[in-house]
């Protein structure tokens, strides 16, 4: 027979629902004061959250929630009310960031969503469904999730949790447990329970940075129109490659740095700079602000029946 420690205590649950209670309580007093409503200024009428990042009152929400309005109300969870400028959206990562015409108080901190981990504690903060500075709690489900923006493009790293949204929450923070902004909640999916999402605090941070730089999101543009396909066998065996699509080329615009760069209707894109293109999505991915104006290999099965290298280089793309 074993041995049991007659002085063995039992695990209070009280004090550890408290502990919990009480750094949910503490990130929400952190970050709670830095959440605003905002509705758009003429245009289409909405509602929704966001979230003051610096003192001067830099804001940023959901680029659903701005929509096409250029000036935003503000108010903030004590009543004070302002208004303030759209500075730039990004319809590919529904991010927009607002200057406020005064400072909004107080101001939460990005966090670093790399450091996420699934099981995290993961609260919401917004204005669901008119209910003003609502607080629901959760955990980060998943990390690393993709989904469709509006504009069709891969959102990519989207952080999936089970706190509690609805409309009017989009655009508020996700936050952690040690009151840093780890997301921007931005889409539940309808019907279902306990499955929301934002989009990772990295990403949010690289948008508001490239907004403040250029007034817009830089992505490179190489002019081609094309189609996920299943990559021939014989292509594969030729590429001496395992990935089973590709992409084929179905058109390229004239003048633009695909056709400088001799690539062909026709043509499957193999590979970009070593990485695997498996469809468009990889296009899109690979196709960041980094490789404008940068001499990018293009690996190729070619029309000719040929695998080719060819070197391209992308535009801004408008």
């Amino acid at each position: 027979m074993g041995y049991m420690d007659k002085d063995i205590v039992p695990q209070n649950d009280g004090a550890l629902i408290d502990a919990y209670s009480q750094s949910i309580a503490a990130a929400v007093d952190i970050v709670g004061p830095a959440v605003s409503r905002i509705e758009r200024v003429g245009g289409r009428q909405g509602h929704g959250s966001g979230f003051a990042v610096s003192p001067d009152g830099l804001i940023i929400t959901n680029n659903h929630v701005v929509d096409d309005a250029k000036v935003v109300r503000i108010t903030t969870p004590d009543g004070f009310v302002t208004e303030g400028r759209v500075l730039g959206r990004d319809v590919d990562t529904d991010i927009a960031v607002i200057r406020a015409n005064t400072s909004t108080g107080a101001w939460a901190k990005l966090g670093d969503s790399q450091r996420l981990r699934r099981g995290h504690i993961a609260i919401a903060i917004g204005n669901p469904l008119g209910f003003e500075w609502t607080v629901t709690a959760g955990i980060v489900s998943a990390l690393g999730r993709s989904m469709r923006a509006a504009s069709g493009r891969l959102m990519e790293d989207v952080i999936q949790t089970d706190a509690a949204l609805n409309p009017g929450n989009s655009g508020g923070p996700l936050v952690s447990s040690g009151g840093e902004v780890i997301g921007v909640n931005t889409a539940v999916i309808q019907g279902a329970q306990s499955i929301a999402f934002a989009v990772a605090s990295n990403t949010a941070n690289f948008v508001v940075s490239e907004i403040l730089r250029y007034g817009q999101v830089r992505r490179a543009f190489i002019g081609i129109a094309g189609d996920t396909i299943v990559l021939p066998r014989r292509v594969a065996l030729t590429a001496g490659t395992v990935q089973t699509t590709s992409v084929r080329i179905r058109r390229v615009e004239p003048e633009g740095p695909a056709a400088k760069g001799g690539l062909q209707e026709g043509d499957y894109i193999l590979a970009i700079d070593g990485s695997p293109v498996g469809g468009v999505d990889d296009i899109v991915r690979l196709m960041d602000g980094s490789r404008i104006g940068r001499d990018t290999e293009i690996l190729v099965f070619s029309v000719a029946g040929r695998i080719e290298k060819k070197i391209l280089l992308p535009m801004a793309r408008s």
